[in-house]
């Protein structure tokens, strides 16, 4: 006799899970809307990707900061950190994908197959910070890299195949080690559901090598997708591949979802282990202090931000060295650098062209921007404010996110890891500050400021506009944005 099984709609909670579904939903109809199109749509396509961006962040605004609830069967976790990880996640991809709209004809922004996988992808970020499941973050992740290597290699350059099978062999990697550590996980405890595997531990520790051995592969798993050194060498080349808007998007979005999953993971091992405690605490000063080293001699500026953008998520990363709580630094710290990076990347992208004038190899040697006060003004003064903000030069926006950081670690008794960052923000200071130097006191190799500015269009400049008032006026954000992320984080772990 069959067994009739009752799925209560109150555990299944389908609501829980709709801001994932909008963003599935959009791609979707993206790929049906071309269906009915004689040609391609370049402008309809942004414009419906973007509505669905902003449905689905209206969606996730409209959750209570102190209703943590779970979902579809309890493998969904909304709380404050997931709802912080999707604000950022939709709040990145409604700026970026603007600059898709740009005036030179760039051939994968012509597929609606794009736009499906660029929806896609955030899908999949947002089920892998929304889940304390291991299938499920498993799920969300390969969900989107594999969407992310698609998107990398539609560039159809040399570079960007080179950087979609190196990101692609390095992400299968990192797959393997994930799925390997929840493996070990399970065999030690019995459970994939974090909370679960956090009560058999702390009831009886583990005396196995399983435990151990799969914070190992933990760190491994995740330190490819936040950059952190050792497991940083496919960065530079991947953004040297991918355009200057996909390479900014990457910056800022796999980065956040890394980190969210890594308080979720990681934190319970750091306080129950001094070994894992200090495992991360070396690879944060590798990561924050290497780096840094290797962007000094760097000639084009795209590779030395991918070195720069290294460094950051070694800072950004601490937050959780310092303790689950502290992650109100790490989300702070984060949301400054987003819009930061969003301006120096729309830069980069208007700048760009398809023509080598400087360089056989790179598109942003700094000598392109050499006289750039000469040539385009307002372009040399704004890309001024954005790498004085990545310098932490006060007052603009990085400066208050270092200020905060380096404030939670000396309260917490991290006096060496305050040095640390002391001294490598006057490192960065030097490169961010040599573009500074070349833009405004070189003698520029060309007559026509026109190629600087083929790519303007006015959502680019909408978008570039947000990222400089932002910059610029962080002042007064900074008590606001503090106040809110520590609400949401409050209410994480009162839960």
């Amino acid at each position: 006799m069959l067994e009739t099984f009752n799925i209560s709609l109150e555990s299944l909670n389908i609501f829980g899970i709709f801001p994932m579904l909008i963003a599935i939903v959009g791609a979707l109809v993206i790929l049906i809307v071309d269906m009915g199109l004689k040609r391609p749509n370049k402008q309809l396509y942004t414009m419906l990707t973007i509505l669905f961006l902003i449905l689905d962040l209206g969606y996730l605004l409209l959750f209570n900061i102190s209703d943590v609830q779970r979902a579809f069967f309890d493998l969904i976790l909304i709380d404050g950190i997931s709802i912080l990880g999707q604000l950022i996640i939709l709040t990145a991809a409604i700026l970026f994908i603007p600059l898709t709209l740009s005036y030179q004809r760039f051939h994968e922004f012509q597929y609606p197959e794009y736009y499906a996988l660029f929806l896609l992808m955030c899908s999949g970020f947002q089920f892998m910070v929304s889940s304390d499941h291991l299938i499920v973050i498993f799920l969300g992740l390969e969900t989107a890299s594999l969407a992310l290597y698609a998107l990398i290699a539609m560039h159809n350059r040399a570079t960007a195949f080179e950087a979609a099978i190196k990101y692609f062999t390095m992400g299968a990697l990192s797959a393997g080690c994930f799925a390997f550590a929840s493996m070990l996980l399970y065999a030690a405890t019995g459970h994939l559901e974090l909370e679960g595997v956090k009560n058999i531990l702390s009831m009886k520790p583990q005396e196995s090598l399983l435990v151990p051995c799969a914070f190992v592969f933990f760190v491994a798993s995740l330190g490819f997708k936040a950059s952190l050194v050792p497991f940083h060498t496919w960065t530079p080349d991947v953004y040297e591949g991918s355009n200057s808007f996909l390479a900014g998007f990457m910056s800022i979005v796999p980065k956040i979802a890394a980190f969210v999953v890594a308080i979720r993971i990681l934190g319970f091992f750091i306080e129950g282990s001094v070994f894992a405690h200090n495992i991360v605490y070396l690879l944060i000063i590798l990561t924050i202090t290497l780096p840094n080293l290797v962007a000094l001699v760097q000639e084009d500026v795209k590779r030395m931000l991918a070195y720069s953008s290294i460094s950051h998520a070694g800072f950004a990363f601490s937050a959780i060295l310092i303790g689950e709580v502290q992650s109100v630094a790490l989300f702070a710290y984060w949301f400054l650098f987003l819009f930061t990076n969003l301006g120096v990347f729309a830069m980069l992208w208007i700048t760009r062209t398809k023509e080598q004038l400087w360089d056989k190899r790179y598109d942003h040697t700094y000598t392109k921007f050499s006289g750039l006060i000469k040539l385009c003004p307002m372009a040399a003064v704004i890309m001024g404010l954005f790498m004085f903000s990545l310098a932490g030069i006060p007052p603009f926006s990085v400066f208050w996110g270092k200020v905060y950081l380096m404030s939670v670690a000396m309260n917490n008794g991290y006096l060496f890891l305050v040095v640390v960052m002391a001294v490598n923000s006057a490192i960065a200071a030097y490169y961010y500050l040599k573009l500074v130097v070349y833009m405004f006191l070189k003698e520029p190799l060309v007559s026509d400021g026109s190629i600087y500015l083929r790519n303007v269009t006015l959502p680019l400049k909408i978008v570039i506009g947000i990222a400089t008032v932002y910059v610029c006026l962080s002042t007064f954000f900074v008590d606001g944005l503090l106040t809110n992320v520590t609400a949401l984080i409050t209410a994480s772990f009162e839960f």
